[in-house]
């Protein structure tokens, strides 16, 4: 079972003016897959508090979700604090998910989101909108099982030519 955890970074959330609806829907799509919520927080646009729970998260969970915080307004800072805690990059899952979503909305080229492994664990930013959380979760969610796998060391060759 994959453990994951789901980060809302969202100030009027945080603050309380706003209900988390981008959340709980994450939240219930990963319930229904192959994965379990372990972890599940609402903070706010603070790239100091976002690094500290992700590098939190990353240390017990398979699969970090954020959600919001990824577009070009100057408290969105999620891609930034995710960049200075991620060891490697994984550019073709947000890549994926631009490109699944520039077919419903050209505001998806505006997303800043990035993916990455620290440790054993898989962080990808999602959007802030329900929308677009939703589509660039289920755009992505086939490949997940088996990154973590991989991640995990789990598959065997990775893909490697058995003739070399």
């Amino acid at each position: 079972m994959i453990k994951v955890a789901v980060l809302t970074v969202s100030d009027r959330s945080y603050r309380g003016e706003r209900e988390d609806t981008s959340g709980g829907a994450i939240k219930d799509m990963i319930q229904r897959s192959v994965a379990t919520v372990t972890d599940y927080e609402i903070i706010a646009d603070e790239k100091s508090m976002i690094k500290k729970r992700l590098i939190s998260l990353s240390e017990k969970v398979d699969l970090v979700l954020t959600i919001g915080g990824t577009g070009l307004s100057p408290r969105d800072v999620t891609p930034d604090a995710t960049l200075e805690v991620i060891e490697r990059e994984v550019p073709g899952i947000t890549e994926w998910m631009r490109a699944e979503g520039l077919k419903k909305t050209p505001h998806a080229a505006l997303s800043r989101a990035v993916a990455g492994t620290r440790g054993g664990c898989l962080i990808i930013n999602l959007p802030g909108s329900l929308k677009g959380a939703r589509e660039s979760l289920e755009t992505i969610l086939p490949l997940l099982p088996h990154a973590i796998e991989v991640i995990r060391g789990e598959t065997l060759n990775c893909g490697a030519r058995s003739d070399r």
